[in-house]
């Protein structure tokens, strides 16, 4: 298992909370990724630094730290040419936020939809990377092609990114209007949709198999489901809708996979009805609430919304959010047949 180091950069307004709460979160992603974290560190500046973000005298000490096969993992995002600058002061590979949740997508993706999607973000992340030394090129695997006659090596891996990604998105582009065809025939069958939105983690797919009575595949770990799924919900007054799952959000969703997740999205952009899925036995459940809202937003899903504060079963207080959304427990049904109620008198 390799070892990493985390870091963050603590800015004039962020409190020490801030900062621990989303480093408790990265360490989280980090070993979800396969990663064994060794410590983290905070540097307080008034402003990140052009060059090095953290500043040449910190990177330089993280440098002195650093073991052979270990790695360094900041809880920001880094440009370009911050992160290969700070790649050759601290003589380790250096990755950011984005790309480490890049890499968990890649491990998460099953179905040939979602691997082409996972590409097209971590080559649309890899393209301004590219320094001719070859190291980003390593990421890619095979399908890149190889030199042209009249080329630097530099400008044909670039010109090759570029030709992938126009690929891709072509692809993506078949992907959407098969999406748009099942949408008109389930339109034209008058049936809703209901889309499950939530943190991922917070236990969309288990609820999703507990209301349609089909299994889903589920685990407790990040990312666990990319692919949208479509199952029928029958209600209690006979009717059924079509309920449908899909990747969870979390806070800083990198704008690159939210670009190539879009054939995926829109299925909650177009649902009749959006459940809220919180965990409430999260410690930062209102955090991760309000950072769904903003990602809602962003995508321009602007549908009624119903929360649905999942996992009571673990003893979570519900005080709080009493009067504002129903909450239940996907893994042991309590209160299940309430939210069906719910959604059945929203459809009448």
């Amino acid at each position: 298992m390799q070892r990493a180091y985390l870091v963050s950069l603590q800015l004039p307004g962020q409190t020490d909370w801030d900062v621990e709460d989303s480093l408790n979160e990265l360490c989280e992603l980090a070993e979800d990724a396969g990663f064994e974290v060794l410590d983290r560190f905070v540097q307080k500046r008034s402003s990140p630094d052009a060059a090095t973000f953290i500043g040449k005298g910190k990177a330089q000490e993280l440098g002195e730290i650093i073991q052979d096969d270990e790695i360094v993992i900041f809880d920001n995002e880094l440009s370009p040419a911050q992160q290969g600058n700070l790649s050759e002061i601290i003589d380790a590979p250096v990755i950011d936020r984005t790309q480490l949740i890049l890499d968990i997508f890649a491990q998460r993706a099953q179905t040939k939809e979602g691997k082409i999607q996972v590409e097209l973000a971590q080559l649309n992340y890899i393209l301004p990377r590219l320094t001719g030394s070859g190291t980003a090129m390593s990421r890619l695997g095979g399908g890149i092609g190889t030199r042209g006659p009249g080329e630097t090596k530099l400008e044909t891996d670039r010109r090759r990114v570029r030709k992938r990604i126009s690929d891709l998105k072509e692809e993506l582009e078949e992907v959407r209007k098969v999406r748009s065809t099942q949408r008109a025939r389930r339109e034209k069958m008058a049936v809703p949709l209901v889309a499950l939105v939530g943190y991922t983690n917070a236990g969309k797919s288990t609820l999703l198999s507990a209301l349609s009575g089909v299994d889903t595949f589920v685990a407790d770990q990040l990312f666990a489901t990319l692919d949208p799924t479509v199952r029928r919900w029958e209600l209690p007054d006979g009717r059924w809708v079509f309920l449908s799952d899909t990747v969870g959000f979390i806070r800083r969703l990198p704008h690159t996979l939210v670009a190539a997740f879009r054939a995926t999205l829109e299925e909650i952009v177009y649902a009749d009805l959006i459940l809220h899925v919180i965990d409430i036995s999260h410690p930062q459940a209102r955090e991760q609430q309000e950072a769904v809202e903003q990602v809602l937003i962003e995508i321009g899903a602007t549908q009624p919304v119903i929360n649905v504060y999942n996992k009571i079963d673990a003893g979570s207080d519900i005080q709080d959010y009493a009067g504002s959304g129903i909450a239940i427990s996907a893994l042991t049904g309590e209160n299940l047949e309430k939210l069906s109620q719910e959604v059945a008198a929203f459809f009448s």
